[in-house]
């Protein structure tokens, strides 16, 4: 009998090494609220500081809770509010079964938090994550951090599945106004393409040079809060994906 994929998620505890050190963190099986201590979360760098995230995060648990059966095998879209707010995501992606996976305010550590339960238990087909302007613009975080929780997330998701593919998008554009200043922004994208490079079955999607203008910062005609795009900016988001899913041999799901 298949266990559904909620029961799964609240009873199932894994062990996830802290990035760079030598403890282990147990990670509790209901991931359904944010912790009360978010220091407590695994990787590196500071613990947030929004705190409408574990809203956010609930209402969104709460969400998936009632389609968890129904989202297995599926390209799993993993982010911040970014990919929550891709409305149109299986319009656009209308061949394949695409589950949003995105939680508006998270960061690298929340996403290692809730990786286990939200993804791996979906027996995902690929996945595409797009993290680490919150880890920027909310908590001030060092791009060489917020690099190394991206690979601990590349690491975790292969070792359960090490032949999916993951694809690994680029921090978007956005400005100094939103304490991500372009010269951070590139540096974590410099990271994030050498650790891409040397990992297999990880490919790389341009999402900053689309978007990018003169001075690094994000367009205000795609990004109007200069954080998120809009209709247009998904658009080109799908369609720089587009052939990346073709060289990853992402098929329709039967």
């Amino acid at each position: 009998m298949k266990i559904p994929a909620l029961f799964r998620a609240l009873t199932l505890t894994i062990g996830l090494a802290f990035v760079g050190g030598n403890a282990a963190l147990a990670i509790p099986a209901d991931i359904s609220h944010y912790p009360a201590d978010p220091d407590s979360l695994p990787g590196k760098g500071p613990a947030n500081k929004w705190g409408g995230l574990a809203g956010v995060w609930a209402q969104r648990h709460a969400e998936w809770a009632k389609t968890a059966d129904q989202d297995h095998n599926g390209v799993v879209f993993l982010g911040d509010s970014i990919t929550q707010g891709w409305k149109s995501l299986g319009q656009d992606f209308p061949n394949l079964k695409t589950v949003n996976r995105g939680i508006g305010g998270d960061t690298t550590r929340g996403v290692l938090y809730r990786l286990d339960a939200d993804v791996l238990s979906l027996d995902p087909k690929a996945v595409v994550l797009l993290i680490g302007t919150n880890d920027i613009g909310n908590n001030g975080a060092d791009p060489s951090d917020v690099a190394d929780n991206i690979k601990e997330i590349i690491k975790e998701i292969h070792q359960r599945y090490s032949h999916i593919p993951i694809v690994v998008c680029e921090v978007m554009p956005s400005t100094e106004k939103k304490q991500r200043p372009a010269d951070k922004i590139e540096e974590l994208n410099k990271l994030i393409k050498k650790d891409v490079r040397w990992s297999s079955h990880t490919y790389l999607c341009d999402t900053w040079s689309i978007f990018a203008d003169a001075n690094g910062d994000a367009p205000k005609d795609i990004f109007p809060d200069l954080l998120h795009p809009n209709a247009t900016g998904y658009a080109k988001w799908t369609a720089a994906l587009n052939p990346i899913f073709a060289k990853a041999k992402i098929q329709p799901t039967e």
